[in-house]
C-alpha cells in the first residue's frame, strides 16, 4: 500500500527543498513527484485494467474506441503511446492497423505497469506487433521526429510539468504527426458534475480499497483529475507547445475529453 503523507508533512517538507507542484491535492518538492507517482502505479499496477473496468463500468471502452476512431490510424505509420504501461490503447492500435508497419512503441516511466503490459501481450499472442520502452513523457528516449502519431491516455495528468511532455510529444512527432490525449476533464452538466464528486471521492478509494487493497492510491487519482487543467485550458497549453488545429472532444458530458493537435 502507497503512504500519501498528510497535507502539512509535504506542504513542509516542499517548502524546504526549493520549486513544488501538486501531488493530488497537496503541496510536495517537484524532484519528489515522480517517485510519488511511481509508487502510485507501482501498488495498483496488478489490478490497473480490473479496476479501470470496475471503476468506470466499462465506459472507458468506449471513451478508448473514441480515440482511436477519431485518430484513425493507418497501416504503416510509426505510432508510440506514452504512459500506456498496460497495454491496452496499444493493443487497440495494433489490432486497428493489422500487421502492416514498424511495432507500436509503448513507453511508461513504470516498469511493473510495462510487465503487465508484457503479460498481456503474450496472453494475446502479439509479441512482435509492440515494443516496450521505459521512459519518462518530459525527457522521451527517442529522436526527433520519429512519429507519426502520438497519443496519451490518463497518463498526462501524472506528469510533473505538463508543459514539458507537450514540448517532448511535438519534438518526436514528424512533420503533419499528430498528438492525441485522452483524459479525464471538467464536467459541464451541472448535476452530473454534483453526482460526479461524490462518486470520485467517497465510492472510488473504497472500491481501491477493496479490489485493488490501495485506498489512498485512488484517493491521490480523484484528486489528480480535479487539479487537470480544463478543456479549453489545455487546448491553450498544446498551442503555446507549438501543436496547430488544437481542439478537443467531450466523452460522457466532459467526464472525459480528447484533445487533438498536429505538429505542422
Amino acid at each position: 500500500m502507497v503512504r500519501l503523507m498528510t497535507a502539512q508533512e509535504t506542504n513542509t517538507h516542499a517548502k524546504d527543498d526549493g520549486p513544488t507542484t501538486h501531488f493530488g491535492f497537496r503541496t510536495v518538492a517537484e524532484d519528489e513527484k515522480s517517485g510519488l507517482v511511481r509508487s502510485v502505479f507501482d501498488a495498483v499496477a496488478p489490478k490497473y485494467d480490473l479496476m479501470n473496468d470496475l471503476m468506470s463500468a466499462g465506459i472507458h471502452r468506449l471513451w478508448k474506441a473514441a480515440l482511436i476512431d477519431w485518430l484513425a490510424p493507418r497501416p504503416g505509420q510509426a505510432l508510440i503511446d506514452v504512459a500506456g504501461g498496460t497495454g491496452d490503447i496499444a493493443f487497440r492500435l495494433r489490432a486497428r492497423m493489422g500487421e502492416i508497419g514498424p511495432p507500436v512503441t509503448v513507453c511508461d516511466i513504470n516498469a511493473e505497469m510495462l510487465k503487465v503490459g508484457q503479460g498481456r501481450a503474450i496472453d494475446k499472442g502479439m509479441l512482435t506487433g509492440i515494443s516496450w520502452a521505459c521512459g519518462n513523457a518530459e525527457a522521451l528516449p527517442f529522436p526527433d521526429m520519429s512519429f507519426d502519431a502520438y497519443t496519451i491516455a490518463f497518463g498526462l495528468r501524472n506528469v510533473t510539468h505538463i508543459d514539458q511532455a507537450l514540448k517532448e510529444a511535438r519534438r518526436v512527432l514528424k512533420p503533419g504527426g499528430r498528438f492525441m490525449c485522452l483524459e479525464f476533464s471538467k464536467v459541464i452538466a451541472p448535476i452530473l458534475d454534483k453526482l460526479y464528486d461524490t462518486y470520485s471521492f467517497q465510492v472510488l478509494p473504497w472500491l481501491g480499497g477493496l479490489v485493488a487493497g490501495d485506498r489512498e492510491a485512488y484517493r491521490y487519482l480523484a484528486e489528480s483529475i480535479r487539479r487537470f487543467p480544463h478543456q479549453e485550458a489545455l487546448v491553450a497549453r498544446m498551442g503555446e507547445a507549438g501543436f496547430a488545429q488544437t481542439k478537443f472532444r467531450n466523452l460522457s458530458g466532459g467526464i472525459a475529453a480528447i484533445h487533438s493537435g498536429w505538429r505542422i
